[in-house]
């Protein structure tokens, strides 16, 4: 199974992909770790950004193929890019599932000013950014409001996803 991780910077995804990868045996793959270790200055241009969600694709791929269970950590801000990562994998809707990460503004900013030797770039003027082209996700997804504690959030969602 894939679940993938979607929403604004600072909303939490990377830390409840922690709590809920042991719960689920999955494998994290995210954006902003592969970003890192593939390219030693990211500019985060659009090349950049395709060439890093290409290779995050291809491993996740290979993993499902291995029947290893898996969780794709990006912003994935448009409609479009969570299902085309979806049809590039070649998964059916029931494969497949949508975690969208949300929480109040002031406590993504506060979360994104006390950020220190983190894997992401993203700041304020980031967060600012992509909230004005960030599309909510349409069809059948959870919704996770990372403002309570990650180990409940994550029990609750590894809840979800079992049932399926």
């Amino acid at each position: 199974m894939i679940i993938i991780f979607c929403g604004l910077p600072g909303t939490g995804k990377t830390t409840l992909a922690k709590e809920l990868a042991p719960l689920i045996d999955a494998v994290i793959l995210s954006t902003d770790k592969i970003r890192k270790q593939l390219i030693a200055k990211p500019t985060y241009k659009r090349h950049e950004r395709e060439l890093i969600y290409d290779v995050m694709t291809l491993i996740a791929k290979y993993l499902h193929k291995a029947r290893k269970n898996c969780i794709l950590d990006a912003t994935f801000n448009k409609e479009i890019s969570r299902q085309g990562v979806i049809k590039k994998l070649g998964l059916s809707p029931n494969q497949v599932f949508i975690v969208e990460c949300v929480c109040p503004e002031d406590v993504i900013i506060s979360r994104l000013k006390s950020r220190r030797a983190d894997w992401s770039d993203a700041d304020v003027s980031v967060y600012r950014k992509m909230k004005k082209i960030y599309e909510p996700v349409k069809g059948m997804h959870i919704t996770a409001n990372t403002l309570q504690l990650p180990h409940i959030t994550a029990k609750v969602v590894s809840q979800i996803i079992k049932k399926k």
